[in-house]
Formats: structure tokens, C-alpha cells, sequence
């Protein structure tokens, strides 16, 4: 049994404080309410979700911020991820804003970005990823990711998915906000639901960006 009982209000109401008060007077004083519920709830809904999903990565809450202009130390989000290839897995936040869902290929190396280009361009895999996205979107997901403001290198403009190929990084994404199941714990059926309408998107990613040999 994971313990999982859902996502506790107060902890939206720790981030939305935390979005106006960022410094570690604050997080120290208030980082039971963090370790109660936000943290506890992600450890506990991940671990439920991973014998059908796989293991969970829970990021920290504390900001990199030696290379950052931005200097301020807690991240106002939790995140965790749950990888298939690099850059590439299912995504879990809570926040001030309430559950995001999402997952997709959020970062890659040059070599994985071709890899994909080349397989978007292919007619039947270009043409399958097409339409595992216009139902993702007809479900209420919304897709984003990086792109360039012009047609990658290699590529005509007038290519009929020219803008799959603009893509550096491809999401897809359901912000739920607060509903009444959040702090229930309908809110890890909501999630895995979400989660398994996404798998062909994960796994035609997978398979196209996952290292070979």
C-alpha cells in the first residue's frame, strides 16, 4: 500500500505563500507543511503508479542557481518524473495553481533531436505521430514543447509536417488546477488515467529517441 490519500490543500497554499515570501526564513519555518503535504503525497502517488509506470524520479525543492541571474533558492513547484529514454517520461506537479499532468520529450541531445526529425519526416511514422496527437488534443491535452522560428536545416517549408519538425522538444499537457478530488485519493486514479491516455505518445517517443546499440 502506498498511503496515498491525495494532495493536501495546504499544500497549494504552502506554494502560493511561497511564490510571495522565497527565502529560507520562510521554507524553514514552514518546511513541515512542505514535508507533510506535498513531498508525502508525491512519494506516496508515485510509488502506487509505478508497477504500471516504472520508477519516479521526485526532484528537489531547492533551485540551481549558480549559473541563474535569478538567485532566489526554492523552486514554487513539485515535480517528478518517471523516465523512458533520456529527456523523455511522464510528468507530475504540484504547485500553487493546483495538478499538472503531462509527459513527452522535454530535452534532448542534437543526435536524439534528428533521430526525430528523421522519423516525423518518414510518411507512415510521421504520419502515426499526427494522428496519436489529434487525439490526445480531441481528450483536452494541450501540446507544446520548443521549436524554432524557422524550418530546421534540411527541411523544405512547404513539408507537410513542417511544424512537428520545428520541434526541439514535443509535450503534452492537462493542467486540472484544485477540483474537489484533489486531496482525495481519486486524484491517483485521475492521474494514471491521465498517464494511460498519453502512453502511445510516450511510446512512440520512446522508441524513436531511445539510444540504439
Amino acid at each position: 500500500m502506498s498511503g496515498f490519500t491525495g494532495f493536501p490543500l495546504a499544500g497549494l497554499d504552502f506554494y502560493e505563500d511561497l511564490e510571495a515570501d522565497n527565502s529560507k526564513t520562510f521554507w524553514n519555518a514552514h518546511k513541515a507543511v512542505y514535508d507533510e503535504s506535498v513531498r508525502a503525497p508525491m512519494v506516496a502517488l508515485t510509488a502506487l503508479l509505478e508497477p504500471d509506470f516504472g520508477t519516479a524520479k521526485i526532484f528537489r525543492p531547492y533551485r540551481d542557481v549558480r549559473f541563474s541571474k535569478d538567485k532566489l533558492p526554492y523552486k514554487t513547484a513539485q515535480g517528478a518524473v518517471v523516465g523512458t529514454a533520456p529527456g523523455t517520461g511522464w510528468y507530475v506537479q504540484i504547485g500553487a495553481a493546483g495538478l499538472y499532468v503531462g509527459g513527452g520529450f522535454y530535452s534532448g541531445t542534437p543526435a536524439q533531436i534528428a533521430q526525430y526529425r528523421a522519423t516525423v519526416d518518414g510518411d507512415v511514422r510521421g504520419r502515426e505521430l499526427e494522428a496519436i496527437l489529434a487525439k490526445l488534443r480531441k481528450k483536452g491535452f494541450a501540446i507544446g514543447g520548443d521549436t524554432l522560428k524557422t524550418k530546421p536545416k534540411g527541411y523544405e517549408a512547404d513539408h507537410p509536417r513542417i511544424e512537428l519538425l520545428r520541434h526541439k522538444s514535443i509535450t503534452c499537457r492537462k493542467e486540472f488546477g484544485a477540483p474537489d478530488w484533489l486531496p482525495t485519493a481519486r486524484a491517483a486514479t485521475e492521474v494514471r488515467k491521465t498517464w494511460e491516455s498519453m502512453r502511445p505518445f510516450i511510446d512512440w517517443l520512446t522508441a524513436v529517441v531511445a539510444p540504439t546499440g
